[in-house]
């Protein structure tokens, strides 16, 4: 693409289109763009158009933000295993290297807006070019850094070091990465430590003269990028310079957290958050060099600490100061674990810091509260599931868990005489010292401590038992699920926690009460009530035995899953996931009768035909299939009749899926019509053939994600109809599906279990005319790959096609394709991986099959055959005598890896659903008992024959484990 006043106007044009708020011309834009992307120098293009003053700069904007893609996905372009997602063409290194002299001039010339994204695109060409391929970049940062004398310019370099900078935080320490970093801190940081000394000047000289907010504010926002640049270059270990240059360093810092700037800080909000911004910025480096660099630190760590200490009694509770409160109680939190925790040893320190910066930080505040009624999913996600590590709350229960490492008896009396205090504080005023009672409970859950490898969890607090008797209880009990939510929310959880502790009997005395706040209209706590039965039903007592069983439930069973039902109908809650999980548990767990099936069916189908108008929410959908699949199973256990009608409800919704084109659940509906297909008895159901129809077309498979499901359909209807497969051409499309199956390394094995099960349900006779095609398909398949995967799906598939049809039918099958191949592949193949099998199933299978195969065939009797039986009868007994981490060694394949786009792009499989896996040799209940039977029958119809063959041909350890075998089961090879 060259650039000319045509080039100008296109691009132009296209991106002043792409901000349109019309629809058709946005995408006729962004196609055109799109087509261009593919030519050389577009990228080069669409910089200058960046760099052009005379165009607008909203479209300068947009051009900048396009650019920076357009190095994201073309730059260093990824293949797909997958040949249906196209490659991108790459930029070509020519332009990589223009882009590369234009992009740090252009960057910093530029306005804010834009240089920002340039910024980015810059440390997105570095991620792939930095140092290696980029050599001028950092000579020309620093150059442009000691020139530079405005702020905006400075920052921008500033800004663009520290993205490049990053990666030596998140890589892995490997000696290239040491060597990128040397050559950055050879580099970068006498420069870094200049500007840093320079703005530190600057500031002080301002702040001084009463220098106003609008002088301030660049030069803070400068320390703060030096500072994370900082964190990134000491990140892997402390380098010599910053060692020798600690001093000034450590100066600055304590200065930034013991200094008030009142121009910034009584100045607006935008003020006081760039002076935050720094000191959390400070309090990281120091808490990094606290973990890191303890020894060369010690020094500074008093002052440090008092410095933190007396910062974090100033900071208020507003929301805008969350990150400087959270990073300087880390900062805390890290020195109370380490080996200067002597510092909270003094008199009265603990009950201070408890009362000053624990207590304070744990209390419920107006954001709390707002967040509880605007965004539960969020409240819940920080509250229950434990992703609140960056909020004031936990961080603060943190510290005092950090100081209780070593001095726990002194942190547990204090606050216990807390938690004493703030409920009588409760007690007294009950509407309006609820936070009290909220706050005492939210410490007795945080400072709880997980036993190891389990839920349980156990407090020295409180007794749980009496604290639950006196503080929780009368909470559930409360006649008003409405009233005092979050105090509710509160007890709700402590009684999930705690349901180890929690007696059966006192426990199931609640659960109608818990069972009733499934009607609160709080979206929290009807979710904290479903997630508490939920979790209550999960329970195990010593042995592994569930505590709670469909007797208990059952008592209240209709109530309950009719609250959960209504539950679904709160705004908001339409698609909650808790509620759709306690749905599956309890149906797991209930004895489901034809009164509970029908409404339940009745309540997920409608639930399932409102989802699938826009799905949105896949952790919902996930438990909404597992729901609908539990219950059939679980129904259709108690009573067989129920089946049809299951089928009457949900085949409208499923139908409505395949014809809607929800790809999204496309693998879901194929089990659950799996699951139904099963549990019926033939005949099955003409309902069913057009899906057979539809499983049939080519189409259906083209989408990898559901290829798993389809299969699981696939084997269903072979088991249940196989007559059917004879008609109208049926069976050769299945084989046809195995073929494009079996040909691509990523679904092979799905191909051999559709092989599998067209082999296991129809008689030699009907798929004889194929099995030309099969062995061809395998056999080329063989020939352009030999993984290990492979040719083990291929030992199971000839061990199956034996047991069913015969050695004879198997081996003339294979050298109808080419003379003799029989022996080529049992020499290459079968008897060098037999001893891979896995599974029990499969080892039984297949050593069962090789040793007919060796007893019965008339080729491996044949005397020109000695060899191979030999080797055979080695592999069988390496398979049936060596455990399995002896005989088969860790794959060294690299896994194939699907396509992993959007929504629905991994076949997601459902548990209650699940496959019951077939054993085609039940009447052989031990394998190793059939070899020896076998060999001894045969060795008596040959005497002196078979020990000389097994002495020349059987590993030593073989030869001494057969030996113990035929002792074990007392039959000898004569």
């Amino acid at each position: 693409m060259e650039w000319n006043t045509e080039t100008l106007q296109f691009l132009s044009q296209c991106f002043l289109h792409t901000l349109s708020p019309s629809p058709e011309p946005r995408r006729r834009a962004e196609n055109s763009l799109s087509e261009a992307a593919d030519r050389p120098n577009f990228g080069l293009a669409v910089l200058r158009l960046v760099a052009e003053p005379s165009v607008d700069d909203q479209i300068r904007q947009s051009a900048a933000v396009h650019f920076k893609n357009h190095l994201r996905t073309r730059w260093s372009p990824s293949s797909h295993t997958d040949s249906n997602i196209p490659t991108l063409t790459p930029i070509p290194d020519s332009e990589k290297q223009q882009i590369k002299i234009l992009i740090v001039p252009l960057m910093l010339s530029s306005s804010p807006r834009i240089q920002s994204q340039l910024s980015e695109a810059l440390a997105v060409i570095g991620k792939h070019d930095f140092p290696q391929s980029w050599p001028t970049l950092l000579p020309e940062l620093v150059s442009n850094l000691r020139q530079a004398s405005d702020y905006s310019s400075i920052n921008g370099i500033l800004g663009t070091a520290n993205s490049i900078f990053k990666k030596f935080r998140f890589q892995y320490k490997t000696n290239d990465l040491l060597l990128d970093l040397k050559y950055c801190l050879d580099n970068f940081a006498a420069p870094l430590l200049e500007i840093f000394l320079k703005t530190a000047a600057l500031i002080d000289s301002a702040a001084g003269s009463g220098g106003a907010a609008a002088t301030l504010q660049p030069l803070f926002e400068s320390q703060k990028l030096c500072c994370r640049i900082f964190y990134s270059l000491n990140f892997q270990e402390l380098p010599e310079f910053f060692e020798d240059h600690m001093k000034e360093w450590m100066s600055e810092f304590r200065k930034y957290l013991t200094t008030s700037y009142p121009a910034l800080e009584e100045g607006g909000e935008d003020g006081l958050t760039v002076v935050d911004e720094l000191r959390a910025a400070v309090c990281e480096n120091i808490s990094l060099y606290m973990e890191k660099n303890e020894e060369e630190f010690q020094g500074y760590l008093n002052d440090f600490a008092l410095a933190v200490w007396s910062l974090l009694g100033k900071v208020s509770a507003s929301s805008s100061r969350d990150q400087l409160t959270i990073t300087a109680i880390k900062f805390l939190t890290t020195v109370s674990t380490s080996v200067h925790h002597m510092l909270f040893a003094g008199e009265g320190v603990i009950p201070q810091i408890c009362q000053s910066i624990v207590i304070p930080n744990v209390r419920l505040r107006d954001e709390d509260e707002e967040l509880f009624e605007m965004n539960y999913v969020e409240f819940i996600r920080r509250d229950m599931e434990g992703s609140d590590i960056d909020t004031r709350r936990r961080i603060a229960c943190e510290l005092l868990k950090g100081i209780a490492t070593n001095y726990k008896e002194q942190v547990t009396a204090v606050v216990s005489v807390q938690i004493q205090n703030l409920l009588a504080s409760f007690a007294a005023n009950p509407s309006a010292n609820w936070k009290d009672k909220d706050c005492a409970i939210y410490l007795v859950v945080s400072l709880a401590t997980k036993k190891a490898g389990g839920s349980s969890v156990s407090t020295d607090l409180v007794d749980v038992q009496s604290f639950f008797g006196s503080v929780i209880v009368p909470e559930l009990q409360s006649q008003d699920v409405n009233g005092f939510p979050m105090l509710k929310a509160g007890a709700l959880k402590f009684f999930t926690m705690f349901r180890n502790q929690i007696s059966k009997p006192v426990a199931i005395a609640l659960v109608p009460d818990v069972v009733r706040f499934l009607g609160s209209e709080s979206n929290v706590v009807h979710s904290y009530a479903a997630s508490c039965i939920e979790k209550l039903l999960l329970v195990k007592d010593d042995g592994g035995k569930a505590r709670y069983t469909s007797l208990d439930i059952n008592p209240f069973l209709l109530v309950l899953m009719t609250n959960l039902f209504n539950a679904l109908k709160f705004p908001e809650s339409e698609e909650n996931s808790y509620i759709m999980k306690c749905i599956m548990r309890v149906l797991g767990v209930a004895d489901i009768s034809r009164e509970i099936a029908g409404p339940c069916i009745a309540g997920l189908t409608s639930v399932l035909s409102e989802v699938c108008k826009n799905p949105k929410n896949p952790i919902f959908n996930h438990y909404l299939f597992e729901s609908v699949a539990v219950l059939v199973r679980r129904a259709c256990e108690h009573d067989s009749s129920l089946i049809s009608a299951f089928e009457a409800s949900l085949f409208p919704s499923l139908q409505m899926i395949l014809a809607n084109d929800v790809t999204e659940f496309f693998p879901y509906a194929f089990q659950l019509l799996a699951q139904l297909v099963e549990l019926n008895r033939p005949p099955i159901p003409p309902s069913y053939m057009q899906i057979f129809e539809l499983l049939l077309s080519p189409d259906s498979w083209k989408k990898t994600a559901n290829v798993p499901a389809l299969v699981r359909l696939l084997q269903a209807f072979l088991q249940k109809a196989p007559h059917e497969l004879n008609r109208e051409g049926r069976l050769s499309q299945v084989l046809g599906i195995f073929n494009r199956l079996v040909s691509s390394p990523s679904t092979d094995e799905q191909g051999f279990y559709v092989l599998n099960t067209v082999i296991e349900n129809l008689g030699y006779d009907v798929i004889a005319p194929y099995m030309g095609h099969i062995w061809a398909a395998l056999f080329t398949r063989l020939q352009n790959s030999r993984k290990v995967k492979f040719v083990k799906s291929l030992v199971i598939f000839m061990s199956l096609f034996l047991i069913k049809h015969g050695s004879t039918n198997l081996v003339d099958s294979m050298n109808a394709v080419q003379p003799n191949i029989f022996l080529a592949i049992l020499e290459q193949f079968w008897i060098p991986n037999l001893k891979l099998i896995t599974g029990a199933i499969e080892l039984k299978l297949t050593s069962v099959a090789s040793t007919k195969l060796i007893c019965e065939s008339p080729v491996m009797l044949d005397a020109a055959a000695v060899k191979h039986w030999g080797k055979m009868l080695d592999s069988i007994v390496t398979l049936l005598s060596r455990p399995e981490q002896d005989r088969v060694e860790e794959e060294p394949e690299v896994p194939e890896i699907g396509e992993t786009v959007g929504y629905a792009a991994t076949f997601v499989h459902l548990y209650n659903a699940g496959k019951k896996e077939e054993d085609p040799l039940k009447e052989i209940r031990d394998p190793k008992e059939y070899v020896v039977a076998s060999l001894a029958t045969l060795s008596a119809r040959f005497p002196g024959r078979y020990p000389q063959i097994i002495s020349e041909n059987l590993d030593p350890a073989n030869q001494a484990a057969l030996l113990l075998l035929c002792s074990t089961y007392n039959r000898p090879i004569v």
